[in-house]
């Protein structure tokens, strides 16, 4: 009976993982979320993605593949070996000669009527199928013999076409002449050849096995091949459905959709690029926390003070300090000298509007995707980290509206529609025939977003209140009651409206951060007035650079100095 001492053999140890769950387990899951919605971003709009799409975003180490199916290299030899040996059989030098002669021969049957008989001549002498299509059309008459015969000196002409990119794109080198509809067929099997070898080649390198074709595969490879292969690439295809469905992309009708579970995992990831390079530090979530009376209790403690409320009483510190006064022994008494209460610390709730310029000046160099890009960071921040502070976006073009977060990623830069050097333009928006449809939307309006960000923020019960504005320049339009002024270049009579409303803002306690983009139009002037409008309200400017912002030139106000950070 065997036991401990007389087992013998080999023992088989797996240290990897089950060929049947790969990727490796220990492997981070592919990104799948960032392509759809960086394609969001760029184009606003909710597009389903196909199989194809999605298989694009997978990517897994070949490694982990090889062994699980048949070689690619076999499959890349048997297509090479087979596209050599057509290029080894055949030469083109005389199928080119025959269609040749035969566009010839059928273009002088031909008997073109009076009117059409130079514009014929020309055509066939340049060969050009344009020429030949517009004769046709010209003809006016479908069912006569010479659109008739048209139609068939464009079907000859195509042909030549085709044999000549097929003497151009491959050297052949046999002896046997093919005849024009062999010559066509070659040219599509060569073809598909070399999209074969450009899928398996791909998929060499990617492991994206779901983009071969495995229907055009099967016509060169052996069935057994093909059949492993099948079961790969169906092995993938559901690895992959599976990995879409844990990161919030929904199957439908063949198609994934983005769900709100995708838009949470998208936002993580802007803000774990965004805090990527920190340096050590001690934890926590605020620098200076505000000491004194409130919700949260700390582990420090102080002596009891007249005031201090019993509900942070330190009990276990009392109680020391009581015998140690009065030493060992029972009952213990306390006097408000032995008290000590816990530190606490008061988390203040803060209220912020992102007004998000989407005017027409913000579709150069996709300034507009950065806006969008830093709106969905700061949402998830605040949605991860201060779930208690109010946040509300604004999008500010000639109009401001709130925007919906849901609504970010759909928001697109204005069409410009106005394109004279000099606009002065008022609309009384205070009439019944008049909407906002009808007035150009590609402007500027700071002035009413500061406007509407402030009502928004006077219903919020916090003394910490600020404007985030992000933009590229100057204000363009304002409003004077009722009356819309449309106005460029820039003018001081929109700049001055603009000012007025962010004294406004600082009266209400509102501070105003300025985000000001780089833009090839951008002046002096455009960085005077983001100092002066930060200024008036003891806030911020902040000048960004590059798609990632990944500098900024930090002027503070409330310290007097201009930092560099990187």
């Amino acid at each position: 009976m065997a036991n401990r001492n007389t087992l013998g053999g080999i023992i088989h140890t797996y240290q990897k993982y089950d060929p049947q769950r790969f990727p490796s387990p220990t492997q981070e899951p592919p990104d799948l979320v960032s392509s759809a919605f960086e394609h969001m971003l760029m184009y606003g709009q909710h597009r389903e993605l196909t199989d194809e799409e999605l298989a694009r975003a997978v990517r897994i180490d070949p490694s982990q593949i090889s062994g699980l199916g048949p070689s690619i290299e076999a499959l890349l030899a048997i297509l090479r070996e087979r596209k050599r040996k057509i290029l080894d059989r055949f030469e083109t030098r005389k199928v080119r000669q025959r269609v040749h002669s035969d566009y010839i021969e059928q273009a002088q049957s031909v008997e073109p009527p009076r009117r059409h008989r130079e514009q014929f001549h020309t055509a066939i002498r340049e060969e050009q199928l344009r020429d030949l299509e517009r004769l046709w059309y010209a003809v006016g008459d479908d069912q006569s013999p010479f659109a008739r015969a048209l139609i068939g000196l464009i079907e000859s002409l195509g042909n030549k076409y085709e044999i000549e990119e097929l003497a151009a794109r491959y050297e052949f080198t046999g002896r046997e002449a093919l005849t024009v509809p062999q010559a066509l067929e070659v040219k599509e099997e060569l073809e598909r050849i070399d999209e074969l070898i450009k899928q398996l080649e791909e998929a060499r390198e990617t492991a994206q096995i779901g983009l071969v074709d495995m229907e055009a595969l099967a016509e060169f490879a052996e069935p057994g091949d093909i059949d492993q292969l099948s079961a790969l690439q169906q092995q993938i295809q559901d690895y992959l459905r599976e990995i879409a469905e844990r990161q919030g992309l929904e199957q439908q009708d063949g198609n994934f959709r983005v769900t709100p579970k995708a838009y949470r995992i998208f936002q993580a990831k802007l803000i774990d690029r965004l805090f990527s390079e920190l340096t050590p530090s001690r934890s926590g979530r605020h620098q200076g926390p505000i000491v004194g009376e409130g919700a949260v209790e700390l582990q420090s403690t102080k002596p009891y003070e007249f005031g201090d409320s019993i509900t942070q009483l330190d009990i276990p510190g009392t109680f020391v300090n009581a015998m140690l006064r009065q030493g060992p022994g029972l009952p213990i008494r306390f006097n408000s000298e032995d008290m000590q209460v816990h530190n606490t610390r008061n988390n203040p709730k803060c209220a912020t509007c992102v007004l998000m310029d989407m005017s027409g000046s913000m579709r150069y160099d996709g300034q507009y995707i950065n806006v969008k890009r830093m709106a969905l960071t700061l949402e998830g921040l605040i949605r991860s980290e201060y779930p208690g502070d109010y946040l509300q976006f604004v999008e500010m073009a000639s109009f401001a509206k709130p925007v919906e977060r849901g609504r970010i990623v759909e928001l697109m830069p204005k069409p410009v529609t106005v394109f004279d050097p000099v606009v002065r333009l008022r609309a009384d928006m205070s009439r019944d025939d008049i909407s906002e449809y009808q007035v150009p939307p590609h402007f500027t309006n700071i002035q009413h977003a500061l406007s509407t960000a402030r009502r928004l923020l006077s219903t919020q019960d916090t003394p910490n209140r600020q404007i985030v504005l992000i933009t590229d320049g100057l204000p363009t339009a304002h409003f004077e009651a009722e009356m819309l002024f449309l106005l460029y270049p820039p003018d001081p009579q929109t700049e001055q409206a603009t000012m007025r409303e962010g004294k406004l803002c600082h009266r209400e306690g509102i501070t105003i951060n300025l985000f000001l983009l780089p833009s090839w139009s951008q002046t002096e002037e455009d960085v005077r007035f983001a100092y002066r409008l930060a200024e008036s309200t003891r806030g911020r400017v902040f000048f960004t650079a590059g798609r990632d912002l990944d500098r900024y030139v930090v002027w503070d106000y409330l310290k007097r100095r201009r930092e560099i950070l990187a």
